[in-house]
């Protein structure tokens, strides 16, 4: 787990600043976290899901603050894990306060979707290869924002908003390698950039006006 791992076009040795702009760009998430934090919904039966996901964006930016100064794999797994969390939180959440399921149906649609995740993020791999991982999130952002407004929710255009965003950010996180003999810092900078703006609309998305409509319905 202390084994040290070079993935990124920035990082030219294993040194604790080799990538300064990867590093400090997770502040982006920090700003993100404290201003859902300040400004977050209260009094509503599902609003401690904000308060949640608050707490692992601020977790996406230490991990991986983490991840690109110590460079090490439990470093890595510190990255993973809370944008890994945040992914399927915010799938329940959107099924509770946008979709108004019952949590019981919120967390069946959670677990096919993992499901389908897994499944289908092989399927993928040969595509974009290791951002593999962030297709199907990518298509479930699509397809629920289409499903709201189909449903004329508010909350639709932030999350199809959210999506776009997301389709560009995850562009750069591939684009880093191919394109590091142009860019010596690479283009990863701009998928923490991108990536902090997509979990500030998904936030917004989820304390939006239909969000609480959920919590004034009982």
């Amino acid at each position: 787990m202390m084994e040290q791992i070079n993935v990124y076009c920035e990082r030219a040795d294993f040194s604790f600043w080799a990538e300064p702009v990867n590093a400090l760009t997770n502040l982006a998430f920090i700003l993100v976290a404290l201003w859902a934090l300040a400004n977050r919904p209260k009094g509503g039966k599902s609003d401690w899901l904000v308060v949640v996901l608050a707490g692992l964006v601020a977790l996406v930016g230490i991990g991986s603050f983490l991840f690109h100064t110590l460079a090490t794999r439990w470093a890595a797994l510190a990255d993973v894990l809370p944008i890994t969390a945040f992914i399927y939180l915010f799938f329940f959440t959107v099924m509770v306060r946008l979709f108004r399921l019952h949590w019981a149906l919120s967390l069946l649609a959670t677990a096919a979707f993992f499901l389908a995740a897994r499944t289908s993020t092989p399927l993928f791999r040969e595509i974009v290869g290791y951002s593999a991982g962030y297709v199907p999130p990518l298509i479930g952002m699509v397809g629920a924002g289409i499903a709201l407004m189909l449903a004329r929710r508010p909350a639709a255009g932030l999350l199809l908003a959210a999506s776009g965003l997301f389709a560009v950010s995850l562009t750069f996180r591939i684009l880093d390698g191919p394109t590091c003999g142009t860019f010596p810092f690479g283009t990863h900078f701009l998928w923490h950039l991108f990536n902090a703006m997509v979990l500030y609309t998904l936030l917004r998305a989820v304390m939006s006006p239909s969000a609480a409509l959920e919590r004034n319905s009982g």
